[in-house]
This record gives structure tokens, sequence and C-alpha cells, in this order.
């Protein structure tokens, strides 16, 4: 029999067994695509398409009209008839290459112009906080932050070149901020951390800021922030 079976196998009329290697239960183990890939799931699409969404449902029906206005000499009559949900403008947009997860200025400005500076913020909240997920920035110091860059939005005014500079922040940045915004000095503010969040990165800290603040004899707003971390129980010196 074994004389037999070896001709077999010479001539191709039987193959040898395979050894798979199989888990128990024979199944074959397929692994998961990684983030991004065709498959997997990308996070950070998802939660941008959310903020989106929420943005949308909070438009009212004549913000929708000012900005169809502002946007119509980039998209068709015929298109824009047909928009009837600030989602469908995104969508639009996206398509065009005017927005994305990476690329959120136009619709910013787009809802400053419409007096929609609560959405701004919602998005620019959106940008800091995928920074600080990037980095592993921790839950209590993104709080911290949170409240450090409230404050400093309603309180730094035309200072915001002098906080910019202690911040080391190049010039040519802060020219770029300035045309992007000539005019609203707290989007300025917000455009302004948010860079300084970036360049620092990991190592972002909110007791940097205050210093900063107190280098540039921003007193006044350095204890507004020190008093609202305490009155949420965290510390300014951690």
């Amino acid at each position: 029999l074994g004389v037999r079976r070896q001709k077999r196998l010479q001539l191709g009329e039987e193959r040898p067994s395979l050894n798979l290697n199989l888990p128990p239960g024979g199944s074959e183990v397929r692994k998961r695509p990684p983030s991004g890939a065709p498959g997997g799931g990308d996070m950070s699409a998802s939660s941008f398409n959310s903020v989106l969404l929420d943005i949308s449902n909070k438009l009212k029906e004549e913000n929708l009209e000012q900005l169809k206005f502002l946007v119509r000499d980039h998209i068709g009559k015929q298109k824009l008839e047909r928009i009837k949900t600030g989602h469908q403008l995104f969508e639009i947009l996206t398509e065009k290459g005017q927005l994305g997860k990476d690329k959120t200025d136009y619709l910013c400005q787009l809802l400053r112009q419409v007096q929609r500076d609560d959405l701004t913020e919602k998005l620019s909240n959106w940008e800091a906080q995928q920074e600080d997920l990037k980095y592993g920035l921790s839950d209590t110091e993104r709080d911290k932050l949170d409240i450090a860059t409230e404050v400093i939005r309603d309180n730094l005014g035309r200072n915001w070149r002098k906080l910019g500079r202690k911040l080391r922040l190049g010039e040519t940045k802060m020219d770029s901020i300035a045309t992007r915004h000539p005019t609203d000095l707290e989007e300025t503010a917000m455009e302004l951390l948010k860079e300084w969040r970036k360049i620092r990165g990991p190592e972002v800290q909110t007791k940097e800021l205050i210093a900063a603040l107190r280098d540039c004899q921003l007193n006044l707003t350095a204890d507004k922030i020190q008093e609202k971390l305490e009155q949420k129980g965290l510390s300014s010196s951690d």
C-alpha cells in the first residue's frame, strides 16, 4: 500500500495533507483591517459627521438661506434650489473639496458671516478635541484647557498678539490669523489658542498658559481662569 500511495503522489493523483495550523474549531482567523482602511473604522470621520449633523440641526431656516446666498458663486443655481437642510449643503461643499475633517476654515467663515458664532465654536472645539485625542491628553487637562480657552476668548481682546509672542507663535502665523479674522477678536483668540495647542502637542499644559498671561501683565484674566478651575475642583498648578 505504501508503494502504490507513493506512485499516486508522483503522478499527481493524490496530494499530501496540509497543516494549516487552524485554531480550535477549524475556522480561519481574519485580521481586522486598520482604522481608515477599507472595512476599518474611522472614528474621527464619524465624529466629524456627527458634529456637522448637529450644526445642521441647529441652523435656523433664515441661516440656511443666508448660507446658500454666500456660496452662490460656487454652487450652481439648480443645486442650490434643491438644498433644504444644512447637511445637504455640507455634502456639496465636501464634494467640492471645500469642507473636510482637516479643512473647516471655509465653513467657520460662513457660520461667522451669518452670526452663528456658537456653531463656529462647536466646530473649533471638535478640532481641539481631535488634537488632544491624537496626543493622548488626559480628560482632566482637556477640561482645564477648555475652561482657560473660554475665559481667554471672553477677555483677551486686542492683547492677543502680545500673548501669542509669549506662547512663541511666529509673526507669520499671527499675521495669517489676523487675515482670517480681521474684526472678530474672540475668534482671533480661539484661533491663536488652537494653533498653540497644535504646536505644543502632548506637552500642552494649562499652567503654561496662565504663566504666559501673567508675563503679559494680564493678571485679571489669569485670576479668572484660576477661579473657574477652583470652582470645578481643578488645580491650576499641576
